[in-house]
C-alpha cells in the first residue's frame, strides 16, 4: 500500500472522529503510541511491533490529515537521502 492510499483509508475510516476529537488529543494518542512501540521493540515479539508500528502510522496519518498535509509530500523530503547534505548515507558530522 502507497503512503498517499494508507492516509486516505485512515482518513476515511476515522477522520470525522478524529477531526472532532482535535488536534491536541490526536498528538497525545500519537506520543501514547509510541510509548507502546518503544515497549514493543525493547521486549515485545515481531507481531507485537508490527502492531504497534501500525498504530503510530496511523495516528501520524490522521495527525497529516487534520492538518491538511500529505504524508507523500513529507516522505519527499527525504527522498534524495539526508535533507540536510543529500548524502545517501548522511555525511553530515
Amino acid at each position: 500500500m502507497e503512503i498517499s492510499e494508507f492516509q486516505d483509508v485512515i482518513a476515511r475510516t476515522y477522520g470525522e472522529r478524529d477531526r472532532a476529537r482535535g488536534r491536541a488529543a490526536t498528538v497525545a494518542w500519537l506520543c501514547e503510541e509510541l510509548g507502546e512501540l518503544a515497549q514493543a521493540v525493547r521486549k515485545g515479539t515481531v507481531a507485537e511491533q508490527r502492531h504497534e508500528l501500525s498504530d503510530v502510522l496511523a495516528w501520524l496519518a490522521s495527525l497529516a490529515h487534520q492538518l491538511d498535509l500529505s504524508l507523500d509530500d513529507a516522505a519527499g523530503r527525504y527522498a534524495a537521502g539526508c535533507p540536510r547534505c543529500a548524502g545517501l548515507p548522511c555525511v553530515c558530522s
